[in-house]
Formats: structure tokens, C-alpha cells, sequence
């Protein structure tokens, strides 16, 4: 059964990516930045994609009754890296998001977000938005998922939110596994030897560890590097500089660190290699960096499909976490009637332990 998505704040596609590998069939996608609409366009000609600001686009009925609504919000107003200004940021799009989950009546949302939304400072405001789809007839769950135990070459901890309407299947939120867990260097090693730099298969060898985050920056702030101090440092010990990005792979002869190249940092966030970006160096190196990535987007996204097929797998058996039915919704989601708060699935002190 073929299942259908909208996806809002699509940027370079990542998780379209990734739910079209799961099975859904894009009816529109969103997305403000005209460099990333070029991306999608470029990679999906197929795909409907509306160069719009979320804030003012009026979702033709045509797309009401959707399988999924899915969206990367944008992530400053939560960023460990930012002012973190959460729900007051005028940047934060959630409050439309779930406008849109109102107007178009999807059976499921899947929205991500960086883990900073996780910690406790915005605890009240997780609640908030939970019983806000409450009261649109979802059952509603966070979960922080490392991208590293999706076979992602990255740490790269995101927080996701996935809704299903009551009367939908159970949903459970995959797993991950340490096991699929990759090393940066054999990803790399192709791309690092494309125009016949010699010491690629050494420099793979000794990229032996999974990369830090990647981080794609702004508009207003961050150029084409690889982020702060401590990101960079993480980085020169994988062999890379990381005070900017390369026009091109190492070539010949040469010497010293080399610098990641856009198409190198699409690897590392689990785009496949023909997967084109489209904009000059910083504007293409700020769509990667802010990818949801395609292996993660996969991965949850089959659930999601699952649970609407009513194919799930079962939770002793399968050990992940889930979304209840609506009878058990006092017991996970708090009660909404007495005003007890609700309890979001990952706490503030498991997020700390991440790096």
C-alpha cells in the first residue's frame, strides 16, 4: 500500500530521502531557501515542491488527509550552540507545524529537532506541545536518537517527535544498534582518493573513529567550517582540518590535513554519492549540515509505516520504545484532565550523558 507524506521545512531532503526509502510517496514538499528547492528539484524532478515560507503557505485541500505531515522545524530557538531562546525565538515553527497538523489531518507526524529541545529549561514547553496534539487526537512521543547507531558515520543526537492518531496501530520508535556503528574514514576513503591523492588509504586507516556533529550554521552566523573550536579539534584528530571546506579531493602529492569537500560532507551524513547539492560553497555546506539523515529518516519511517499498515512488530520482541493505544494514555502521556504534567520519553540527565 503505497503511503503518503507532506514534508515542511524540507531543506536538502534528507529525510524525504529517507521516508521516500521507506516507502511514502512525497504529494508536496515545503521549503523557504531557493538554493535547497534547487537541491530537491535537481536530485527528485518529480517531486512537488513549493518554494514557500512556511509561515504563509496555504496548503491547497488537495493535500488534506495525508498519511504523514514530516519536517525538520528549524532548529536555532533549541541549539546548545545558539542563544537558546526556544518557544520565544521567531524562528521557532512549531506552533505551525501544528497548525498544519490541524488543517491537513494526517494519521501520523514525524517532526526533528536538535537534542536541545530535550534538556529541561524547555521541559514545560515539550508538555505544552504534547497536549497540543492531545487535544488534535494524537498519542505522542519524543525520542533522542543517535544517528551513529543507524550506520551514520556521525554522532549526530536528534530529538524526534512522532504522532499517530488514536485508532492507528501502536508505533515503536527503532531501536539503533552500537553494532552498525562506522567509522568515517572507509566512508571517505573513495571520495579522499578521487583525484589520486596517494595517501588516501592511510589517511582512511587512521580515520577510525565516528565524526563529531556536524554543523551546518546559518544565514546569519557560521560560514563553510566544521564548527566551533571543539568540533575542529575532534576533527584534526580524524586527520582533517576542519577551519574550512575544500573546492575539491586532495590531489597528487598532496601534503598535510585535508579539508572535507560538500560531497565528503553529504557522506557523512548518510546522503548517497549521487545525490547532488545544488548553491555555492557555503549556501551548499549549510543544507548539508542542517540534514536530517537519510539512513535515520529511513529507519523511523518504516516504522511509522508499519504502524499504519498494522504490521508493527511486537514490543517485548522487538525491545523499543512506543507509543501506546489511547487507553494507556493517562499512564504515558500524563493526564490532561487534572493537569498533571506530561512525562516526554527521554530525560534531561540521558541527554547530558551524550556528547
Amino acid at each position: 500500500m503505497t503511503l503518503t507524506s507532506v514534508e515542511i521545512c524540507a531543506g536538502a531532503g534528507g529525510q524525504a530521502l529517507g521516508l521516500e526509502q521507506a516507502g511514502f510517496e512525497h504529494t508536496c514538499l515545503v521549503e523557504i531557501d531557493s538554493d535547497a528547492v534547487a537541491t530537491l528539484r535537481m536530485n527528485r524532478p518529480r517531486w512537488n515542491v513549493h518554494q514557500a515560507d512556511l509561515l504563509n503557505w496555504q496548503p491547497p485541500k488537495s493535500l488534506e488527509r495525508p498519511d504523514l505531515l514530516a519536517g525538520g522545524v528549524p532548529c536555532p530557538p533549541f541549539s546548545l550552540a545558539g542563544k537558546q531562546l526556544g518557544p520565544a525565538d521567531d524562528r521557532n515553527l512549531f506552533p505551525r507545524a501544528i497548525e498544519l497538523t490541524q488543517i491537513l489531518n494526517p494519521r501520523a507526524v514525524m517532526l526533528e529537532n536538535v537534542r536541545g529541545i530535550m534538556g529541561r529549561n524547555f521541559a514545560d514547553y515539550r508538555s505544552a506541545i504534547v497536549d497540543s496534539f492531545i487535544s488534535l487526537g494524537y498519542r505522542v512521543s519524543w525520542e533522542l536518537v543517535t544517528s551513529a547507531d543507524f550506520g551514520v558515520p556521525q554522532l549526530r543526537p536528534r530529538a524526534v517527535l512522532v504522532a499517530l492518531k488514536d485508532g492507528e496501530a501502536d508505533f515503536e520508535f527503532p531501536s539503533g544498534d552500537t553494532s552498525l556503528r562506522v567509522p568515517v574514514g572507509p566512508i571517505l576513503k573513495d571520495e579522499m582518493a578521487s583525484l589520486g591523492w596517494e595517501g588516501a588509504t592511510r589517511w582512511a586507516e587512521s580515520a577510525d573513529a565516528i565524526a563529531p556533529t556536524l554543523v551546518g550554521g546559518s544565514k546569519k552566523h557560521g560560514g563553510a567550517d566544521l564548527g566551533p573550536t571543539r568540533a575542529r579539534q575532534a576533527w584534526e584528530r580524524l586527520g582533517v582540518d576542519g577551519r574550512g571546506l575544500a573546492d575539491t579531493p586532495p590531489a597528487p602529492g598532496f601534503v598535510g590535513l585535508p579539508r572535507l569537500t560538500v560531497s565528503m560532507a553529504a557522506l557523512v551524513q548518510g546522503f548517497p554519492t549521487e545525490w547532488r547539492i545544488a548553491g555555492r560553497k557555503t549556501s551548499a555546506y549549510r543544507q548539508v549540515g542542517n540534514a536530517f539523515p537519510p539512513p535515520v529518516a529511513k529507519a523511523i519511517g518504516t516504522r511509522i509505516a508499519e504502524a499504519l499498515n498494522g504490521t508493527q512488530p511486537n514490543n517485548a520482541e522487538s525491545g523499543a520504545t512506543s507509543i501506546s493505544r489511547p487507553s494507556d494514555r493517562q499512564r504515558n502521556f500524563g493526564d490532561k484532565q487534572s493537569g498533571r504534567p506530561v512525562k516526554c520519553r527521554q530525560e534531561p540527565e540521558v541527554v547530558n550523558q551524550i556528547r
